[in-house]
């Protein structure tokens, strides 16, 4: 009963239901970024090296063997860096977009926390403790001036 009254409070706090979401958005947000590599970016690529189809580039170590009925005795072994590539460039997009992302959230995460931005509604906690950090300043000024009279 203990263990699944510890996990009730952990599935109920609030970080779950974050880190759902985050893995939900994520699954979304990886698909746009996969058409974003394989549709928008790797065809201009494609055409800048004379339609060179990155997927399928590799590096053959030893062709299939057929034998005369054209059956398959031994597989292809090869090394296929055309698809790594893409794969590496699907990081290299994901983390960038994800860096802007993250930027722009920050920005605004920082105005939003600026009490002195009329623009932006401060939320009331920053706004308190704002106002607190004020009237300390006021009391240490008021404390500083009471001591060296």
């Amino acid at each position: 009963m203990k263990l699944l009254k510890e996990f009730k409070e952990f599935a109920v706090k609030g970080n779950v239901m974050d880190m759902a979401i985050g893995i939900i958005i994520g699954a979304a947000f990886n698909k746009v970024i996969d058409v974003l590599a394989k549709q928008v970016i790797l065809p201009p690529l494609s055409l800048l090296s004379d339609g060179v189809n990155f997927e399928n580039k590799k590096l053959v170590l030893r062709d299939a063997i057929t034998d005369a009925s054209g059956t398959v005795t031994a597989t292809e072994v090869a090394i296929a860096y055309g698809k790594l590539f893409e794969v590496f460039l699907d990081f290299i997009i994901i983390g960038f977009t994800v860096f802007i992302v993250v930027k722009a959230m920050n920005r605004l995460r920082n105005k939003a926390q600026d009490s002195k931005d009329k623009t932006v509604v401060t939320p009331k906690d920053i706004e308190l403790l704002s106002d607190l950090k004020d009237l300390m300043e006021e009391q240490n000024k008021l404390l500083k001036a009471n001591t060296s009279s």
